[in-house]
């Protein structure tokens, strides 16, 4: 294996604090604003320090929109992944005739623009009695659906549709090749469109306001409505923070998981015997 020159992995260090300085630097102020009781513009840091916008948040009812925006974003996630998976499996070994105009077709909800197509269902919805949280969670799903079969698809384009091939040729059923092949085979795709899904299904603003019908306020509808209304900076920092802080977890969370628990190398040797281990399992 070939190992980088010095200068060049210091080169790829730099580059990656610097991006990371760049998303961060922003968020300072915001932080210190969640933090402070009272900072005068002329300060360079808050002159008193304490939890008045977390409590004016609290009293606002952010923990309930804080739940909703919770519920949307681990739904959406929940349903678009599996889907938009299933999709991309069709478009890579399906063998479709028209394999280019479903790939348009899936693409839609990104080429038009939201609200003109959610003012005509919102209107079916509403004739068929749908509640509002229903009706959300299946219009933020077909909007997650493109980003999760277009992610899954580039994971798919370094998948091994032989071992699928090996395990069924060993009397493997249908779930255990699904269960033992497939999914950890392509559990990194899955986590970044799960990831991608639960974001649509979190930070949207539009679609919830004309679906929801003021019945479902989420973290960013707050978020919009004390920075147009309030003035309280506190108040708007302390929202932002919790509009943010779940989505940066969770990324943390993925690419904690996504590490290599161990740096030897592997060998040749070591990808044969997990071949024919998760072979063997998928025929049991």
């Amino acid at each position: 294996m070939r190992r980088r020159p010095a200068g060049g992995r210091a080169l790829i260090t730099g580059g990656q604090a610097s991006l990371a300085l760049w998303f961060a630097l922003p968020l300072v102020p915001v932080a210190l604003w969640a933090l402070a009781s009272r900072w005068n513009d002329s300060q360079v840091l808050p002159e008193e320090w304490g939890p008045a916008g977390a409590g004016s948040a609290l009293a606002d009812g952010a923990a309930a929109s804080f739940a909703t925006s919770l519920a949307l974003g681990l739904t959406t996630a929940a349903l678009a992944t599996p889907a938009g998976a299933m999709a991309a499996y069709a478009l890579a070994f399906g063998r479709l005739r028209g394999e280019r105009a479903a790939a348009l077709l899936l693409l839609a909800p990104v080429f038009v623009p939201p609200f003109v197509i959610v003012m005509g269902v919102n209107v079916a919805f509403l004739w068929l009695r749908v509640p509002p949280a229903v009706a959300l969670a299946l219009v933020l799903m077909v909007t997650a659906i493109p980003y999760t079969t277009f992610v899954m698809r580039a994971a798919l384009a370094s998948y091994d549709i032989g071992a699928e091939e090996a395990a069924r040729t060993l009397g493997a059923s249908p779930r255990g090749v699904l269960r033992r092949i497939r999914i950890p085979m392509l559990a990194g795709g899955l986590a970044a469109s799960a990831f991608l899904a639960f974001l649509v299904g979190w930070s949207d603003y539009v679609l919830t306001l004309l679906i929801g019908g003021g019945q479902l306020v989420t973290v960013p509808m707050r978020v919009a409505a004390a920075a147009s209304g309030t003035g309280n900076h506190a108040l708007v920092a302390a929202l932002s923070v919790a509009a943010v802080a779940p989505p940066l977890l969770l990324l943390l969370v993925i690419n904690r998981l996504s590490v290599p628990r161990t740096s030897r190398p592997a060998t040749d040797a070591d990808a044969r015997e997990r071949a024919d281990t998760e072979l063997t399992g998928a025929s049991a």
